[in-house]
């Protein structure tokens, strides 16, 4: 493959479509792009990337090889990346083989919670020469503004559903629990654990199908609010939403999503209107 005189880019990919719009908005910079592909995670189409693009070359590695990740970065020239995509905490926490120096920074931890140990694997990395930035980087233009998106403003009850919901998933983002829960008439319904956000939607519409028929004083209009950790580090598990998660609410019967703005990335926008006005779903950042 022939070398490139551009600039260089570390990717270490996730899931989902982030890593693509990342690799993309990187390449319109002008940057070479090294990625890092987790095996457990990464979508296959990034090979197909790589053969379109000689300015992109793929590894791919298992989820605990941290020693191995390293070597690709320092072997490719690499001095700065990003982390981009989203790899399931159950993945983090009971699918990993750790390497041996990845086995020595999760004894190293006081907690092994997702912040801990991605801020571990920062420091190690900025140690070996390489500086993790922002996950948002080459990608401000999809962070959520604030106001209403979609063509249905909030109604009365979904803004006091808003304001519970954001106190709510304020405190358990604080202990890095979740940053997404779900609100009907000022009562939480669900709070997302390690099942991420979609799952989180998905398990509180089956609770509310669960009670149908019986007697109930809660609306059954769910309203979905997500954040960021209050100390958000903007160089991993950002709060990303896009047209899946939509899909999820319909299913669901959630009726409201609202993200902070300036520290949520939404995934084509244009698609997510579309989406939402159809289903008579009101979008809103705040």
């Amino acid at each position: 493959m022939p070398e490139t005189s551009a600039p260089k880019l570390g990717l270490i990919a996730g899931n989902g479509r982030f890593p693509f719009l990342l690799l993309d908005a990187a390449r319109a910079h002008g940057l070479e792009v090294v990625v890092a592909a987790i095996k457990e995670e990464t979508d296959p189409e990034m090979d197909a990337r790589a053969t379109e693009d000689p300015a992109i070359r793929v590894h791919w590695l298992s989820l605990g090889e941290l020693s191995r990740l390293i070597e690709t970065f320092q072997a490719a020239g690499v001095t700065r990346a990003v982390m981009a995509g989203q790899v399931k905490h159950k993945q983090i926490f009971s699918s990993i083989r750790p390497d041996w120096r990845l086995a020595k920074l999760l004894l190293s931890l006081r907690t092994r919670n997702t912040d801990m140990l991605l801020g571990a694997v920062a420091k190690v990395l900025g140690d070996e020469g390489v500086e993790l930035i922002s996950s948002t980087a080459y990608l401000e233009p999809l962070l959520a503004k604030v106001g209403t998106m979609t063509a249905r403003h909030p109604t009365e009850d979904e803004e006091r559903d808003i304001a519970y919901g954001r106190e709510v998933a304020k405190a358990i983002a604080g202990y890095d629990l979740g940053q997404t829960v779900v609100v009907a008439a000022q009562a939480c319904v669900a709070v997302e654990a390690m099942e991420g956000t979609d799952a989180t939607i998905a398990r509180a519409g089956e609770l509310f199908r669960g009670l149908e028929g019986g007697a109930s004083t809660l609306s059954r209009a769910l309203t979905v609010v997500k954040v960021a950790k209050p100390n958000q580090d903007m160089r991993f598990d950002v709060p990303v939403v896009g047209v899946a998660t939509l899909e999820t609410m319909r299913a669901a019967g959630a009726t409201c999503l609202c993200v902070e703005a300036g520290r949520t990335l939404l995934f084509d926008l244009d698609a997510m209107v579309k989406v939402a006005d159809a289903a008579g779903i009101c979008l809103v950042g705040i």
